[in-house]
Parts: C-alpha cells; structure tokens; sequence
C-alpha cells in the first residue's frame, strides 16, 4: 500500500503537466481555428472592423511566415512547420520526467508548439476547403466549385490588427522625408501570438529551466545531474 502511494505521487506531477499541456495547445488551437472560420466566412478580403481605435479586425491572407513575412519557398515553410510541431511534442514528452523545471516551461512551450500547428491547419487543408471569392462576396466552406489551392497550398488566415499611431516623416530627413509611419502595422492571428508569448516567455523567465531541458534530452552525461 506504501509502495503504491508512493509510485501515485511521484507519476501525478507528470501527468498533471502532461494534461496542462495538452490542455493549453488543444485551446490554442481550437480558438484560432475558431476566429479563423468566423473571419475566412464572414469578412470579404482587406475589410476591416475597428475594435477601438488602436485595434481592428481585419482580414488578409500571406503565404509566407508569422507577421506576413515571406522568406522560404511555401512548401518549405508548411512542412518545416509540421516539424517543427513533431519537434517540440517529442521534447515535451523526454523532458516530462524532469523533476526541476518548472510549469511556466511547459506553458510556454506549448504555447510555441500549439501557434505552429495553428497555421499548419491553413496551409494544409484551407486551399481545399475554402474558395476565394472576389469582394465584397465571402468565403464558403467547403464550395461545391472546389478550393482556391491544392493541398499544402492554402494561405495563412490573419485579422489582428493595431495601428497605435502614425505619422509623417519631415520633409528634411533624406531617403524617408515625407514618407508616412506607422507604429506596427504588422497584422497576425492568434497562432503567431502565441508563438511569439510562448518565445518570450523561454527568453525572459525559462531560460535556465531551457538549458536544463535540452542538457537532459541531448547530453547523455548531464542527464542524471539534470534531474537533481
């Protein structure tokens, strides 16, 4: 009976992280999938709500990566997504049994894990499911003509949006003079969101709990001072 409370409370803290990360990427997931479907089916492409004054919705597509950056080709960039979520799923479940990082660690490599496979989900099955009408028309679900794009071809879905402030550069300053600023004009979804809390999170606060995880998983000499 001694033996078997024993081997409950020491395989409990692992399963309880263990579920708070599935529980965490599932929700991710789920609600930008969620806000996603709303946006693809009930905003015409570049229409815009504003929120508040520094904060709109406002739908755009990209092909390329977080923020509508576009560095690597497409499929280069959905397929080192899909490893990048089998990746970081495998290195959560090595580093579950790891007595000394902390749950913050884990959030925030779930946050990481679920933002890439929020986008996945877009470029993999959106240019088969969607079409692509012209404005002021919306998107159908599933259309009877077909979708816009081939399998692994579809575009990532972005809407959020927050022009803080702009202005106009004066007119002296060369190369930029009278050329209009605006403070972040970058427009993301909730996957890039949650990629970028969950790197920020590692960065600022996990950093040592990083270092231990990665010297567990890929120095075999460190493993048994890691679990110290």
């Amino acid at each position: 009976m001694t033996n078997s409370l024993k081997n409950n409370s020491t395989s409990h803290p692992v399963l309880s992280t263990g579920w708070l990360v599935t529980i965490v990427m599932l929700l991710i997931v789920i609600v930008d999938q969620a806000v996603k479907f709303y946006v693809k089916t009930h905003f015409y492409m570049g229409e815009a709500v504003e929120v508040f004054p520094w904060f709109q919705i406002k739908f755009i597509e990209n092909n390329g990566m977080a923020f509508g950056m576009q560095l690597f080709n497409k499929y280069i960039l959905t397929f080192g997504r899909i490893a990048a979520v089998i990746f970081f799923i495998w290195f959560i479940k090595k580093t579950l049994e790891l007595s000394n990082l902390r749950k913050g660690f884990y959030i925030a490599c779930a946050l990481i894990t679920a933002g890439a496979a929020g986008n996945i989900f877009d470029c993999v099955f959106y240019g088969e499911i969607f079409n692509n009408p012209f404005p002021p028309q919306h998107a159908v679900l599933f259309p009877s003509g077909g979708g816009y794009a081939g399998w692994f071809e579809g575009r990532v879905v972005d809407m959020l949006y927050f022009p803080f402030f702009s202005f106009t550069w004066p007119s002296w300053i060369p190369g930029i003079g009278g050329k209009e600023y605006e403070f972040f004009q970058y427009i993301f979804n909730i996957a890039d969101a949650s990629i970028c809390v969950g790197v920020a999170l590692l960065i600022i606060f996990f950093s040592t709990d990083c270092s231990k995880a990665f010297n567990s998983v890929f120095d075999k000499d460190k493993k048994s001072e890691a679990k110290k």
